[in-house]
């Protein structure tokens, strides 16, 4: 028994050593077996934890769990996990610093988010691209936007090719035109000479004097006619014993002499003055005194030398003639205003010459030299002015009452010793006071009537 019992006390140590090996190889396989019970190092840690937490930023951006924001016409914050259409007007609130969006037209959006339902997610592509990408797309959408438009300068350039002809067709037809293209003073020469022409037809002379006339409107077309003698084959289409010749003669002559002073001077050398005041005295249609009377007018007026030749030819009792002849009460007032332009011609011109302090300036003595005044006196156009207010038009009126007051200082004593006038101013003066109060009514405070009754007022107040 002894022996047996230090026997067993022997064995006691080796039995927990036997007992520590055996645990220690029970832990080494478990941490074979199973990685996760093994010991790890920090770097692997952290790798883990960087690769766990970009899963979960791709799963935020993941496009199947992004809401599509429905912005209105006001503007509402954007909060995160949020879609906006395109189109939409995004601003950041620099207040609050969150994002705010809102729709920006109407029409836009209905076309952005045509198709689009409510709840609906957006495939959002979440790729990223490196700047040599983007370059590489920029080139491209410019290489097709370049496309694009080189075909439609193309298509441009072919529709213009179509519609019209190019510079150098248009070029060789001009050259080949251009023996037939006139400048003025040729198509003027051609006109005199179909006009001047035994072998044109009465309708063909007719047609050169009126198209002829269309350009002597021209100072530099009317001086040109001078320079191969067309104003004087034009003068002596005046002694024709056509009327309509005579008529459109003058039409082209009126034309040619308004505010020309060089063709002025050459028609009265070339005694268009005397044929005009001729075809006035003698008998002719009413269309062919006018242009007779109008190119009377366009030769006198602002020429003084020309006014004395009329003067001393008897033009004034040529006139007279002509406003006391049946059927010619419209060509009255026509020479009523004449003569009150010849009258207030001079005046402005002694005016001007004394503003100025010329005493002899060769304008004013030519001036001065006109009689005017006194021819009208003797001749007793005093009385018939006073008589042509009593045409019923009140243009008619407006320029005879012009006249009398230009012609009161010579013509007073006639105007009082004559009782019909006063009747007529009087009767006149009545009329134009109703018509200018129907003015006040209208809000016209200085009407056209008032400045009627006015003159009326001044000559009646000069003639008491």
């Amino acid at each position: 028994m002894p022996h047996q019992g230090l026997l067993l006390f022997r064995m006691a140590p080796l039995g927990m050593l036997l007992g520590m090996l055996m645990t220690s190889c029970f832990t080494f396989c478990l941490s074979h077996k199973n990685s996760e019970f093994a010991l790890t190092n920090p770097e692997e840690s952290s790798t883990k934890e960087t690769e766990r937490k970009e899963t979960t930023a791709e799963e935020e951006l993941d496009p199947k769990v992004l809401e599509v924001f429905h912005p209105t016409h006001e503007w509402q914050a954007l909060r995160p996990g949020h879609a906006v259409p395109a189109g939409s007007h995004v601003r950041l609130n620099l207040q609050t610093g969150a994002r705010e969006v809102k729709l920006q037209d109407e029409d836009k959006l209905r076309n952005n988010l045509k198709g689009l339902k409510k709840g609906k997610r957006l495939d959002i592509n979440t790729n990223t691209y490196t700047s040599q990408d983007l370059k590489s797309a920029l080139a491209k959408f410019k290489e097709g936007a370049d496309m694009e438009s080189s075909k439609e300068d193309k298509a441009r350039q072919a529709k213009v090719k179509r519609l019209f002809r190019s510079i150098e067709e248009l070029k060789k037809d001009f050259e080949e035109l251009n023996v037939v293209i006139e400048t003025d003073m040729q198509i003027m020469v051609r006109l005199i000479n179909k006009f001047n022409s035994s072998n044109s037809s009465l309708e063909e002379k007719i047609a050169a004097l009126f198209d002829l006339e269309y350009y002597v409107h021209q100072m530099d077309n009317a001086q040109d006619l001078l320079s191969f003698g067309g104003l004087q084959v034009v003068i002596n289409g005046l002694n024709s014993t056509e009327p309509l010749l005579k008529e459109y003669a003058a039409f082209v002559l009126g034309a040619a002499f308004s505010s020309n002073p060089k063709v002025q001077v050459e028609a009265i050398e070339g005694g268009a003055l005397q044929k005009l005041l001729v075809v006035l005295a003698t008998e002719q249609s009413l269309t062919a005194k006018k242009k007779v009377l109008f190119a009377l007018c366009s030769l006198l007026r602002h020429f003084p030398y020309a006014q004395q030749q009329f003067l001393k030819l008897g033009g004034l009792q040529v006139l007279r003639s002509l406003v006391q002849e049946k059927g010619m009460e419209v060509l009255a007032v026509r020479v009523v205003t004449l003569l009150y332009d010849l009258v207030t011609e001079k005046m402005f011109a002694e005016e001007e010459a004394e503003l100025m302090r010329e005493t002899s300036p060769e304008k004013l003595q030519q001036y001065r030299q006109v009689h005017l005044l006194p021819g009208l006196q003797e001749q007793g156009w005093c009385e018939i002015t006073a008589h042509l207010l009593a045409l019923p038009e009140h243009d008619a009126r407006e320029k005879v009452l012009q006249t009398l007051g230009a012609l009161l200082a010579t013509c007073r004593d006639r105007y009082r010793q004559d009782p019909q006038l006063n009747r007529t101013l009087v009767t006149l003066q009545a009329e134009y006071q109703a018509l200018a109060a129907l003015e006040v009514q209208d809000g016209e405070d200085e009407g056209y009537f008032w400045e009627l009754l006015g003159s009326i007022n001044s000559l009646l107040k000069e003639l008491r």
